[in-house]
């Protein structure tokens, strides 16, 4: 496969991809291309109900038993069915993956609090908490 840009201001912003044939990953760019790659809400599930929730008000996004949640203001944790890296193509920028199972809004963390040993925690505005791995701290 080959991927070349083209950079002239003079002419319309144009995307051309020629496949053998269509994939889930081309269904992902094709998404992504389209505008459909940044969300302002994400569908949660709670119990039985279902949610619409604002992306600015979730404080992160981590994994739980195999599953995917959303730490949300309202100190509830609803569950998502997309994964951490579906999640992390349509997140705004101020979403940052702060260890290999939590997507952090950078905007909620009130506090990070060290222990000890070394280890760092985000604290968020709800009192949700998560360790930050040396990796992405």
């Amino acid at each position: 496969m080959k991927f070349r840009i083209i950079i002239d201001k003079e002419k319309e912003e144009e995307i051309i991809a020629r496949v053998h044939r269509k994939t889930h990953l081309i269904d992902e760019i094709e998404t992504l291309v389209s505008g459909a790659g940044t969300a302002d809400e994400v569908i949660g599930y709670d119990e039985d109900d279902i949610k619409l929730l604002k992306i600015y008000d979730i404080e992160a996004f981590y994994i739980e038993d195999g599953k995917t949640y959303a730490a949300y203001a309202d100190k509830k944790k609803y569950r998502v069915k997309m994964h951490l890296y579906e999640l992390e193509a349509i997140l705004p920028n101020y979403f940052r993956k702060i260890n290999k199972s939590n997507i952090a809004n950078m905007k909620q963390i009130v506090r990070f609090k060290t222990s000890l040993n070394g280890a760092v925690d985000a604290e968020f505005k709800s009192g949700f908490r998560d360790y930050i791995s040396r990796r992405c701290f």
